[in-house]
């Protein structure tokens, strides 16, 4: 008999990177959440209960059965936020002390002849259309610890491409 594997598991290693870097902006934001959620939301929620409880026979309650289902998803989702909050690690912004790029720095580069723009960020905040990406994508890696006037090469489907740092802010 096979034991069923979850997803990342095929693979040592893979599915088990966990990580914690977030700008302040991002911490900030999870702190209003989690106060929104235990505060506000919480306390409806558990008051909602109470009452679909007193409507009868729980076992064909629906709404009693909803109610608890929201009730256990809301608290998962806090536990979550703690759990992150407890293990961030704040990003400072702005170029390394030699000027070079890392976590929380803008990187301007000249790629292909084109002028782009990346912000390093943690893999949780990383949202590459907008040009945030993470300092464990194959780009972000590259571009790590690199001063202006450096260039970064990358292997893409068999073609190397050079990142050449302009700026780093």
């Amino acid at each position: 008999m096979r034991v069923p594997k979850r997803r990342g598991q095929d693979e040592p290693g893979k599915g088990d990177v966990t990580d914690f870097h977030l700008t302040p902006k991002a911490i900030a934001g999870l702190r209003d959440e989690l106060e929104r959620l235990e505060k506000r939301v919480r306390p409806k929620a558990v008051e909602e209960l109470r009452r679909t409880r007193e409507m009868g026979d729980l076992s064909e309650n629906f709404a009693y059965t909803a109610a608890k289902g929201r009730l256990i998803a809301l608290d998962g989702r806090i536990l979550s936020i703690k759990e992150r909050l407890k293990r961030a690690i704040a990003i400072e912004s702005g170029p390394d002390s030699d000027g070079s790029a890392r976590i929380g720095s803008t990187v301007v580069v000249e790629v292909s002849g084109k002028q782009k723009t990346f912000e390093i960020t943690g893999a949780q905040e990383s949202d590459p259309s907008a040009g945030r990406i993470s300092h464990l994508s194959p780009v972000g890696k590259a571009l790590l610890g690199k001063k202006p006037g450096e260039t970064a090469s990358l292997e893409v489907n068999g073609k190397t491409v050079e990142y050449r740092v302009l700026e780093v802010r």
